[in-house]
């Protein structure tokens, strides 16, 4: 809302340049004397518009307005979109410059709008900001900058308009992954088709068989209760099923990508697949650890649950400490008893950091069916593809190799022991893990 306002004036940089050049006029009539009477006459002529100018720029109280128009809330790692409306209330064509005083996390320090506005003119002004961490949003003032034709003073007008607005996760994201879902058309959000596989083995109801139906579900005990009258079991697609997303918020996933935080693309991913499962009728629940077990959300389908995974990823803050997978896995076995699909977005930089935390990733997957998803290293990705123009570049770029073959190994390491794995980089975290949820639901692996 805007409070109050503040007004100012102060010359411009054509009034400087005009008194510049008055200036070295009265220097030349030292050494030509005639000049003088015409130094003499520039100087009153631009003291007497600029009065005029003054007086032009005053003469309306109020002479434009501007109002900025934000969304409730902003989404994370995306485009947002925010108006400013500004009218000209003057009688006159003017320009102005808008300073529109975004949040300091933004670190937009050089953002404005310039505008040319004739007489009662209203435009609506658009630009998009891409906020890279979770939290609140100060925006402050809108600093307007009007010029008459004359343009000798500016007009400073500041309107107080601070307002707070919350980034979430990457909730644009989850708008269209849900349109998607409903619609059964996953494949043109970068998904693939998945053929499904098997039968189903959630039983409905025992019906009459009719012509097209399948003889394999023929219930041989209920004929012969019905004299004869063939009876078939009825099944439906299996649903229910337990789907948790882990999010390790560790050292390990400080590593930024694009201004984001491993974390944060993390984040999001689990927000758009905990509300396919819920949308595909399975359970979603949440666990979020680092060195400690911060948050564990049960598993469940109620109509509050996609706000409970909401709030409770927005607030997630943390100082990036060594993970602690011992307790990760003393969570699950004491509180996670039901066979559940578990999917732990974490990263593994090295062979090496595998091996000290796989006895606890092979005792998870005993029980249930675990997915590990990390991150390819995109910077390692792009040393390995370079060109080789030194000895220190061939140098370089062996190591970047080795680094990038590590992560291969690591796929190899997980999947040796039965675990599912998904090595992607960042920008792909959300199509890759959707896509390979839905596979495994297709093929009724949980």
């Amino acid at each position: 809302m805007i409070k109050n306002i503040y007004q100012s004036v102060f010359f411009s940089r054509r009034f400087y340049w005009l008194l510049v050049a008055v200036i070295i006029l009265f220097v030349f009539s030292y050494g030509m004397p005639a000049l003088f009477p015409v130094a003499q006459i520039a100087f009153i002529s631009l003291m007497v518009v600029l009065v005029l100018d003054y007086v032009v720029s005053f003469s309306n109280g109020n002479p434009v307005s501007a109002e900025r128009e934000l969304p409730d809330r902003l989404s994370n790692g995306d485009q947002n979109s925010i108006n400013l409306r500004v009218v000209n209330h003057c009688p006159f064509a003017i320009r102005v410059r808008i300073i529109d005083e975004l949040p300091d996390q933004l670190q937009m320090r050089n953002f404005s709008i310039y505008a040319q506005l004739r007489p009662g003119e209203e435009t609506l002004h658009t630009y998009l900001v891409r906020p890279t961490e979770r939290g609140e949003y100060v925006f402050h003032n809108i600093n307007l900058f009007m010029k008459t034709p004359i343009a000798l003073v500016v007009r400073r007008k500041i309107i107080h308009a601070e307002k707070t607005v919350k980034v979430l996760p990457s909730f644009q994201d989850l708008r269209k992954f849900e349109l998607l879902a409903h619609s059964n058309k996953l494949a043109e959000g970068g998904t693939r088709k998945i053929r499904k596989l098997g039968h189903s083995l959630e039983f409905e109801q025992i019906k009459e068989y009719v012509t097209g139906d399948d003889i394999r579900s023929i219930n041989w005990k209920a004929t012969g209760r019905r004299g004869g009258q063939l009876m078939i079991n009825k099944y439906t697609d299996e649903k229910s099923q337990q789907v948790y997303c882990i999010v390790d918020k560790g050292r390990v996933m400080k590593m930024p990508f694009e201004g984001m935080t491993l974390l944060d693309y993390a984040i999001n991913a689990t927000l758009i697949l905990s509300r396919v499962a819920l949308i595909k009728q399975d359970k979603a629940g949440l666990v979020i650890f680092a060195d400690q077990i911060s948050n564990f959300l049960p598993a469940d389908h109620k109509a509050m649950q996609m706000s409970a995974i909401l709030e409770t990823l927005y607030n997630q803050q943390t100082r990036f400490l060594e993970t602690d997978f011992e307790k990760l896995h003393s969570l699950i076995r004491t509180r996670i008893t039901q066979r559940s699909l578990i999917v732990l977005f974490t990263n593994f930089e090295s062979l090496s950091a595998l091996q000290r935390q796989m006895p606890y990733i092979r005792s998870i997957a005993r029980n249930h069916l675990l997915l590990v998803v990390f991150f390819d290293n995109t910077e390692l990705l792009q040393l390995t593809e370079s060109d080789v123009k030194n000895i220190e570049n061939l140098y370089i770029k062996t190591i970047a190799t080795k680094f990038s073959y590590e992560k291969r190994l690591i796929v190899k390491e997980l999947q040796q022991h039965g675990i599912a794995t998904i090595l992607t980089t960042p920008q792909h975290l959300t199509v890759n893990t959707v896509n390979k949820y839905l596979e495994i639901k297709a093929r009724q692996a949980i």
